[in-house]
C-alpha cells in the first residue's frame, strides 16, 4: 500500500502538476493582494467625498471635566491596556478586568480657532452622543472645515440702502446660500482676471522687456527707433494693467463686509468672514439621495479645482493635466526611438560582438534605478542641452534660464530614456514572431525591403509595439523620483498649455499625481487632514493608469485580430 502511494506521488510529481498548483496558488495570492489594496484605497478614497454625519459628544477629558466636541467620526481603534496607559489613559478607567479599550478619532475641525482639529476620545469616557440637525459643516478657503451652529448672518445687501443686514432663524439659510453663490461668482471672476487678462499682460510686458534686451545686445543702427516703439507698446500695456488692477481691487473689496456668527462646541461664539467660506452644509438633515448628490459634486470639484492650503484642500486638476500631458509627450518620443532601434537590431544589424554588447546594454538599462535617470536628465538635458539652448537662442533672458531649468520637456525626455528598453524588447519580440516566409513572399512579389518593412512587417508587429507602449506608459505614469529633479513641482503657477503662442510651453514646470501623493503624504504638517487626500489621489492615479492601459489594450486587440492571419 505504501509503495503504491509513493509511486502515485512520484508520477504526480513527474508530470509537473504540483508546480501548476504552486503557480496557480501564487497567482491567486497576488490577485487577492492586489484586490485588497484596490479595495482599501477605493474605500478610503471615496470616504473623503461622502458627507459624514456630525456628532455632538460630551465626554470626560484628561482633567476629568466634561467636555463637548462637535465633528465627524473618522476612525475607530482598539488598544490593549498597556497601550491605553501609554496613550495617557487614566488607570482608574476602564475597569481593571477589561483587556482592550476602544477609542474613536473625531475630526473636530476649527483649525486655528480651537486646535487641534483631530482628537482621540475613549469610548468609556463618553457621557452622551447626539446628532442634532442644526449642526453645520463650513468649508473654508483656508484652515479646513469649521463645525458648529450658525447663529446669524450679517451681510452687505446690494438691494438695500442699509449698510448691513442681519438675519437669523428660518430666513438665514436661503439668504446664506444666495450670498455664498454671489461671493463664489465674484471669486471665479477674480480667478479669471488674475489667471487670464492680468497674467497675459504680465507675459506681454516680460516679452517686451526681453525684446528690448535683445535689441540692446545687438546694438543695431535702428535700435533707438525700435526701443521707442517698444516703450510706446509698454505704456499701453501698463495703462491696461492699471485698469485691470482697479477692477480687481473693486472685486476684492466686494468680497468683504459679510460675516457669519457661529457657535462652537464649548458654547463660545466665533465670527467668520464670508469671503473665507466656500459652502455651508447640514449633513444631519440630508437623505441618502442628497448625500449621493453631494458626493458626486465633491468628486467633480476634486477633479476640476486647483489645490490650495499646501495641497491638503481643493482639487488636483493641474496634477491630472500635467500627468496626462507628460505621458503623452513621453509616448510620442519613446515610440519612434524604441521602434527604430528594434528594427535596426532585428532586421539590419549583423550578429557580432558590437550588437551583442548593445543588447546587453539595453537589458541593463531596464534595471537602472530611476533616480539615476533623474540625475542624468538634470545634468545632460537641463544643464548641458538647456544651458546651450539658452545661450544660443535666448541670450536676452540670461542669467534667468528659459530651457536651462527643469521643465515639462526635459521630464518627458528623461522618462522616455527610462522606458525605451521596454519598447525595444517588446518590439523585437513582435518582429521575431513574424514568419520569415512573409518577408520572402513580399520581396518575391517585387517589393523593396523598405516597402516590405513599412507595409507588411510593421503593421503585423503593431500589437507588440503597443504592448511596449502600454508597459512604458504604466511605468512612466507612476514614477516620482526622477521627476523631482527634472521638472515636477509642488504647485505650478500656470498650466503648460494655454491660449498664448506657442500654446504648448515645454519649458514650464508642472504638477504630477505621483509627486502630489508624496508631497501630501510625507511633507504635510497635518498628517490626519492629509490622509484622505492621499487615498483619493492614489485612487485617481490608479484609475488614470488603468484607463490609459485599457485604451492601448483595446487598440492592440483590434490590431491583433486584423493581422492574426499573418502569424
Amino acid at each position: 500500500m505504501a509503495v503504491s502511494i509513493t509511486r502515485t506521488i512520484r508520477q504526480w510529481t513527474a508530470n509537473g502538476e504540483p508546480w501548476i498548483w504552486v503557480c496557480a496558488s501564487a497567482l491567486a495570492i497576488c490577485m487577492c493582494a492586489v484586490a485588497g489594496v484596490l479595495v482599501l484605497i477605493g474605500t478610503k478614497g471615496f470616504q473623503h467625498f461622502w458627507p459624514n454625519e456630525l456628532v455632538e459628544i460630551t465626554h470626560y477629558a484628561a482633567n476629568s471635566k466634561p467636555t463637548r466636541l462637535i465633528g465627524e467620526v473618522v476612525e475607530t481603534d482598539e488598544l490593549t491596556r498597556s497601550q491605553f496607559l501609554e496613550a495617557g489613559g487614566i488607570p482608574a478607567r476602564p475597569d481593571a478586568s477589561q483587556e482592550t479599550v476602544t477609542r474613536i478619532l473625531i475630526k473636530s475641525g476649527n483649525r486655528r480657532i480651537a486646535p487641534p482639529d483631530f482628537r482621540w476620545v475613549f469610548v468609556h469616557d463618553i457621557i452622551s452622543t447626539a446628532t442634532p440637525t442644526d449642526l453645520a459643516v463650513i468649508s473654508r478657503v483656508e484652515w479646513g472645515n469649521a463645525y458648529g451652529r450658525i447663529l446669524e448672518l450679517s451681510f452687505t445687501n446690494p438691494n438695500s440702502s442699509e449698510q448691513h443686514t442681519t438675519v437669523a432663524g428660518s430666513d438665514l439659510r436661503p439668504i446664506l446660500e444666495s450670498t455664498l453663490e454671489r461671493l463664489n461668482n465674484i471669486r471665479d471672476t477674480i480667478d479669471e482676471l488674475e489667471h487670464g487678462t492680468i497674467f497675459r499682460i504680465s507675459e506681454d510686458l516680460e516679452a517686451l522687456r526681453l525684446e528690448r534686451r535683445r535689441i540692446e545686445l545687438e546694438a543695431g543702427p535702428a535700435a533707438a527707433a525700435e526701443i521707442a516703439q517698444l516703450e510706446a507698446r509698454e505704456r499701453i500695456l501698463l495703462a491696461t494693467y492699471r485698469e485691470q488692477e482697479i477692477t480687481l481691487n473693486g472685486l476684492l473689496q466686494s468680497l468683504s463686509g459679510s460675516q457669519l456668527h457661529m457657535q462652537l462646541a464649548d458654547g463660545s461664539t466665533h465670527v467668520l468672514e464670508l469671503a473665507d467660506i466656500t459652502r455651508v452644509r447640514f449633513p444631519n438633515e440630508m437623505s441618502t439621495l442628497q448625500r449621493l448628490g453631494v458626493f458626486f459634486v465633491d468628486v467633480a470639484r476634486f477633479l476640476t479645482d486647483e489645490p490650495r492650503e499646501a495641497n491638503t484642500e481643493g482639487g488636483v486638476f493641474p496634477a491630472i493635466f500635467g500627468t496626462v500631458l507628460m505621458v503623452l509627450l513621453m509616448s510620442i518620443v519613446v515610440t519612434p526611438i524604441g521602434v527604430i532601434t528594434a528594427i535596426y537590431l532585428h532586421e539590419y544589424a549583423h550578429k557580432g560582438p558590437l550588437v551583442g554588447a548593445l543588447r546587453i546594454a539595453i537589458t541593463n538599462l531596464a534595471g537602472v534605478p530611476s533616480i539615476v535617470y533623474g540625475v542624468f536628465g538634470l545634468g545632460f538635458f537641463v544643464y548641458f542641452l538647456g544651458g546651450n539652448i539658452d545661450r544660443l537662442f535666448f541670450p536676452e533672458a540670461l542669467p534667468a534660464p528659459t530651457f536651462g531649468t527643469p521643465g515639462l520637456f526635459w521630464a518627458s525626455l528623461t522618462l522616455a530614456l527610462l522606458t525605451v528598453p521596454v519598447v525595444i524588447v517588446s518590439t523585437e519580440e513582435g518582429l521575431a514572431r513574424i514568419p520569415q516566409s512573409l518577408r520572402e513572399g513580399s520581396l518575391a512579389l517585387g517589393a523593396t525591403k523598405a516597402e516590405t518593412l513599412m507595409e507588411v512587417i510593421l503593421p503585423a508587429a503593431s500589437p507588440a509595439i503597443l504592448t511596449g507602449v502600454i508597459l512604458a506608459v504604466a511605468r512612466a505614469a507612476g514614477e516620482v523620483a526622477p521627476l523631482m529633479l527634472v521638472g515636477v513641482v509642488k504647485l505650478a503657477p500656470a498650466l503648460p498649455i494655454d491660449g498664448e503662442f506657442p500654446f504648448l510651453h515645454l519649458e514650464r514646470k508642472f504638477m504630477h499625481l505621483g509627486f502630489h501623493i508624496y508631497d501630501v503624504g510625507f511633507q504635510s504638517p497635518n498628517v490626519e487632514a492629509a490622509r484622505p487626500i492621499v487615498y483619493a489621489t492614489a485612487l485617481l492615479l490608479i484609475t488614470l493608469i488603468v484607463g490609459l492601459n485599457l485604451t492601448a489594450i483595446t487598440l492592440r486587440n483590434q490590431l491583433e485580430q486584423r493581422y492574426k492571419s499573418l502569424e
